[in-house]
């Protein structure tokens, strides 16, 4: 995921501290927020503005998807709620927490890789002509693996590949 280049502010002249350097977007970055409009607990109307780039790009990108023809923030809770359900030190109202930002990163890796590669999702699996179902992880889904992983095998592949 793009995250962006920072951009330094040049000092003014004027005391005071400096303002503090900003992130500025990566070019090409495509981004939609949708509004809902509530009254008395209800929604009564939803509309979708651009953040990043145009509302034609945005269309275009929500053809493109094969997961949806809609922006919508639920693949994103989908990945918090995964998250914090399988790494302690995010989930709620607990004592388990990091101290270090290296080893929340480090843990916080481990448990979305092992995720999408070692975990069987039970509603990504395809059923065969006999009617016998074939489990699938994500990353099997999305191109980058043609079996489930075990943990040992994840473990004890290089992180570099040299040729």
């Amino acid at each position: 995921m793009p995250t962006g280049r920072r951009s330094r502010r040049w000092r003014t002249g004027k005391p005071g501290r400096p303002k503090a350097p900003y992130k500025v977007a990566p070019k090409g970055l495509v981004d939609a927020v949708v509004e809902k409009t509530r009254a008395k607990g209800r929604v009564v109307s939803i509309a979708m503005r651009a953040i990043f780039g145009t509302m034609a790009v945005v269309v275009l990108a929500l053809a493109k998807s094969k997961a949806s023809r809609a922006w919508s923030t639920s693949f994103v809770e989908r990945q918090n709620g995964t998250d914090r359900h399988r790494n302690a030190r995010k989930a709620r109202k607990t004592y388990r927490f990091s101290k270090e930002w290296s080893c929340h990163a480090a843990v916080t890796y481990l448990t979305m890789y092992t995720y999408n590669f070692c975990w069987p999702v039970r509603t990504l699996a395809v059923k065969d002509q006999q009617g016998h179902r074939h489990p699938r992880s994500p990353a099997m889904v999305a191109g980058l693996a043609d079996h489930v992983w075990s943990m040992a095998e994840w473990f004890s592949t290089p992180v570099v590949r040299h040729c």
